[in-house]
Order: structure tokens, then C-alpha cells, then sequence
């Protein structure tokens, strides 16, 4: 006889984790913690509260495991990847699973309504190296460029260019590196590393060197945020930076050069994108076009605007919007002037969309999306949950 009934456990998906330490901060009972190289959850402490799944920008934090014995702290720290799940039967009260199963599905259907569940990388996407750098050790790098993109007063958006020398830093486009800052925070403990996604390709910024940018905005606000972003702005050539990573493995394109790709951005979520861009050029076009709809306060303020204008018509097909000109329009309102162009693609089965920026974008795209999609009576849902299942669905937002 069993001395304990089965039980589903609070695991992270080591592959996923981007090591932002959110869920950390978050978690209320400090179930959550870290080392150099792994985020864990704390078995005898974790609750199930759900408190930590929606500001989980991955969805690595949505992972669960019968078990009959919880897998300890040491066992996850030694982790590389999550377990199988084992066959093992739940011996509980009739009703009991079903029911804890129908709170959580409605919770992370609460916390995914934009990414639409968990998410996937394209079939055809190159495996990613993910976690090589650590707290513990982490590359160093030297500034060779940092360059403003914007001519906006308040909004100083730079591209930050980092060498890597002889260290490998295999890093593909979608991915995302964490920045050391130097210096304590208010409690006196080292600053933990923030996340920034990567605006270079994966042969380089430079076709062949070991050069790795960054899309990085200063932050104006009072109250002492922004501490990393503006240590990055402020870098001067030849300066050195403590690099974490790489991280992420689906927010990733595929290697199918006949794949469309439909992307939506705004401010510094065109660094993915400049990054897919910059693939296909060097790479050869193939069948697949891109399109993007990307969104700005001004033309001053839209990083990339220059070097947007010479990418050739016939590899990116480009609607750049502006909510603080006299037009005032947003990306999604140009989503639905354009939604016999969306709706092709959104019909076409091999094409991948990519939304990326401030989380405020989500519920308006979400909208459009599902105009447009009901438009060739299709339910928007449904259609976002097979794509995403498809690994052709995909969405960072901060």
C-alpha cells in the first residue's frame, strides 16, 4: 500500500527559461529560486497559487508532473531538460484531478490569451544553444558600436554592438542574451541580468565575425528604473559587458526560406525582426516574402527607419504606422486596412507571424486578428491554437 496518493508538481522548463528571475520576484511564498544556472520550484513550498504563470514571458513556467515522489531542488538545479512524464496513475477521489485540471486550464488560459498557450518553434527552426554563460560565468564582451537610431528627444533608441572575440556565442535570430549591470540594487545585492533579443543574425552583425547587436531604449522615467537600459546607452567603445545566455527556443524562424513570414512590432520589438530580415538577405529570398507592420509615436522615434527604406520592396513588404501624427494610426488599424493581405496569409499554412513588444500592443492585435480572421469565417481561437500548436504561431511582449 502507498504511503503517499501521486501528485502533480510545479516544474520549469529548463530549454524555455530565459533565467528573467520574474517568476522569482513574484512568487508570493518564495517557492522560487535560482543559481547560475537553473530557475526551480521548491516542492515542499510551492502552493500551486498560479501566481508566478502570467508574467512568465515564455511559458516555461507552465509545466507540471505527476509524480510519486517530487523531484528534488538538487535533481532540477542538474537539469538540462525536463523529464518524460511517467506512467503513473492518479489514485484520487472521483472528480478530484478533473476539477483541479478545470481551475488551472481556465488560469493559464487567463494568463496565455495572447500567445494562445504554451509555444512552439518552428518544425523546420535550427536547435538553439541556450544558458552557455551563466551569473556564475558569464561571457565577457567589448563595445565596438553604439549608435542612436532615433532622433525623438524622448525616446533615445540605440544599437548597441557587442564583440565576443574568441568566445562562442551561438546565438540564433529571436533569441535573447541577459546584461550584467554593474553595481548593487537597493538591498545591496548584485544587479540580476536583464533580457534583451538579439537584432543581429546568426552568422553576425558583420557577415562572418562574432559580433552580436542589441535595440536597446533609454529609460526617462523618474524613480530609478532602467538601470540596465541606460548602462547599455551609455557604453562607450571599448567598455566591457558581462553577457548571460543565450536564451529562448521558439520565438525562433524557420529555416524555410518559402515560409511568409507576417511580423508586428513596435519600438524596440524590431530587433527580432531586423534580425529575421537580415537572415533572408543573406541568405537568398526564396518564395516566402515578409511582411511587416510596425508602429511608432513619430518617424523620429521608429528605430531602423533609415536602413528600413533601402530593404528592396520584393523581401519585405513594409507598413510603417505613427499614433502621434495627425493619421494617429496604430499597427492594428493598419492590420485591418490590410486585411485581404493578412487574411491571405493568415490562410496560407505555411506562414509564421511574429508579434513582439510592449504587452499594451497584445489586446489590439488580438482584435484585429480576429476581425480578420472571421472575415473568412474562421474563429480567430482556433485558428491562433493550431498555428501555435504548428509552431507558426508566436508573441514576446514586455
Amino acid at each position: 500500500m502507498k504511503d503517499t496518493a501521486p501528485i502533480k508538481q510545479h516544474l520549469i522548463d529548463p530549454e524555455i527559461c530565459i533565467r528573467c528571475y520574474t517568476c522569482e520576484m513574484t512568487c508570493p511564498i518564495d517557492a522560487i529560486e535560482h543559481d547560475d544556472d537553473n530557475v526551480v520550484v521548491d516542492p515542499d513550498v510551492c502552493d500551486g497559487c498560479m501566481a508566478c504563470i502570467p508574467v512568465c514571458p515564455t511559458g516555461s513556467i507552465d509545466e507540471w508532473r505527476v509524480v510519486e515522489t517530487p523531484y528534488t531542488l538538487e535533481q532540477q538545479y542538474g537539469w538540462d531538460e525536463l523529464p518524460e512524464q511517467e506512467d503513473i496513475v492518479l489514485d484520487a477521489a472521483p472528480g478530484a484531478d478533473e476539477a483541479l485540471d478545470g481551475a488551472m486550464a481556465a488560469l493559464l488560459a487567463e494568463a496565455h490569451a495572447g500567445a494562445g498557450g504554451k509555444p512552439k518553434a518552428p518544425v523546420t527552426a535550427a536547435k538553439p544553444s541556450i544558458n552557455l554563460y551563466n551569473l556564475g560565468k558569464p561571457a565577457v564582451a567589448k563595445v565596438i558600436g553604439n549608435h542612436r537610431l532615433t532622433d525623438d528627444p524622448d525616446h533615445d533608441v540605440r544599437h548597441v554592438i557587442l564583440d565576443f572575440g574568441a568566445q562562442p556565442m551561438p546565438v540564433l535570430e529571436g533569441q535573447s542574451v541577459g546584461i550584467i549591470p554593474p553595481g548593487e540594487d537597493a538591498d545591496g545585492n548584485p544587479h540580476l541580468p536583464r533580457l534583451y533579443s538579439v537584432s543581429s543574425p546568426r552568422d553576425g552583425e558583420r557577415s562572418n565575425y562574432n559580433f552580436v547587436s542589441l535595440t536597446v531604449k533609454r529609460d526617462v522615467h523618474e524613480g530609478g528604473g532602467g538601470v540596465c537600459s541606460n548602462y547599455l546607452c551609455d557604453l562607450e567603445l571599448g567598455d566591457e559587458v558581462r553577457v548571460t545566455g543565450p536564451f529562448g527556443g521558439t520565438f525562433l524562424m524557420p529555416d524555410d526560406r518559402d515560409a511568409p513570414l507576417l511580423m508586428i512590432c513596435t519600438g524596440t520589438g524590431s530587433a527580432p525582426m531586423r534580425a529575421f530580415t537580415m537572415r533572408r538577405q543573406r541568405t537568398g529570398r526564396g518564395a516566402g516574402r515578409m511582411t511587416m507592420f510596425f508602429g511608432a509615436r513619430t518617424p523620429d522615434a521608429l528605430p531602423y527607419f533609415g536602413p528600413l527604406k533601402k530593404v528592396p520592396a520584393d523581401l519585405l513588404e513594409q507598413h510603417l504606422v505613427y499614433s502621434r501624427t495627425e493619421a494617429k494610426e496604430y499597427v492594428q488599424d493598419r492590420m485591418r486596412a490590410e486585411a485581404e493581405r493578412v487574411a491571405e496569409l493568415l490562410q496560407d499554412a505555411r506562414t509564421h507571424v511574429y508579434v513582439c513588444g510592449l504587452k499594451g500592443m497584445e489586446e489590439g492585435v488580438e482584435a484585429a486578428f480576429t476581425s480578420i480572421a472571421e472575415s473568412i469565417g474562421e474563429p480567430w481561437g482556433a485558428l491562433r491554437d493550431r498555428m501555435r500548436d504548428e509552431g507558426r504561431y508566436h508573441v514576446e511582449t514586455y
